[in-house]
């Protein structure tokens, strides 16, 4: 079977009042969704959430991924969703990992740089290059299941 990969970033939706107890309720819920229906339809990946945004890889058969990011599309819980890789893949990068969460303050841009356009411009070889360094570290650290 043909892996597949892709790679989508989103924005959480926050009320001021209540936006960090709303992000931890609503992060905690999204990473257990997840990983529930990723480790049901054989996708693995990795989820890196900073603040309100969220970068995400999610690595299967095409059909499976494509159904995942769909899944997302419909959550309201997401706004702002742009995919910024889709590629065939040799290996995933998760194999272990029906979705990683980074919780490492590193390798993803802040707030500012995503409105500044950023994304647009970096190259998919460095976002790609991201995930592929967190999991070179998942092998050698305690990341969260």
């Amino acid at each position: 079977m043909q892996k597949f990969g892709a790679i989508f970033l989103s924005l959480g939706l926050t009320t001021p009042a209540s936006a960090a107890d709303y992000l931890c309720d609503s992060f905690e819920t999204i990473l257990d969704v997840a990983r529930k229906c990723n480790a049901r339809d054989n996708v693995s990946g990795a989820l890196v959430c900073r603040q309100d945004i969220y970068l995400q890889l999610l690595e299967g058969s095409l059909e499976a991924v494509n159904a995942a990011y769909m899944r997302i599309c419909r959550d309201d819980r997401h706004a702002g969703i742009k995919k910024l890789v889709s590629r065939r893949a040799s290996k995933r990068f998760f194999s272990n990992w029906s979705m990683l969460h980074d919780p490492a303050i590193s390798l993803i841009w802040n707030q500012q740089q995503i409105r500044d356009g950023i994304l647009d411009r970096i190259p998919q070889s460095k976002i790609i290059g991201m995930f592929e360094a967190i999991s070179h570290r998942s092998d050698l650290h305690d990341f969260d299941h």
